[in-house]
């Protein structure tokens, strides 16, 4: 399954060390391996205090877990050279391919079709092409989407 709101933490200059620490905790305490998989989206983004952080929390919880198997992913621009998040997290960086637009609207509309045969649940999703996960965007952000 694709993350859910309480594992994914989109990152801005202004995300605070708090907001990190509580989602590396989540990643990384005991009780997380219910197939969740926690999410820092945009982490290049965030002050040097706060990467800071970050890196020391996670070092310090993985060290101290008995939990080897965390899903904890970190996402951020490939193009941020200056980022401390990518520096001190250079060991565990996997660059993936590049794809064209194509291939991803292919890949996604394969693994998130609404399986046939589902509730009634579903059926909100069957319009207009059987796909169990919709993106909202826009300009205007809070405007009742």
């Amino acid at each position: 399954p694709l993350p859910s709101y309480d594992e994914v933490l989109v990152c801005s200059p202004d995300t605070g060390e708090e907001e990190v620490e509580l989602l590396v905790r989540r990643a990384l305490s005991p009780g997380s391996q219910d197939q969740k998989i926690y999410c820092l989206l945009g982490a290049d983004k965030l002050v040097y205090k706060v990467s800071k952080q970050l890196e020391s929390h996670f070092f310090r919880l993985v060290q101290s877990s008995s939990i080897s198997n965390y899903r904890f992913l970190i996402f951020c621009n490939a193009k941020a050279d200056n980022s401390y998040v990518i520096t001190a997290f250079d060991a565990y960086k996997v660059t993936f391919p590049d794809c064209s637009k194509t291939e991803i609207q292919t890949y996604l509309k394969t693994q998130l079709q609404v399986p046939s045969g589902t509730a009634p649940v579903a059926q909100a999703f069957e319009e207009p092409h059987q796909q169990n996960v919709k993106f909202v965007f826009s300009e205007r952000a809070g405007m009742g989407k």
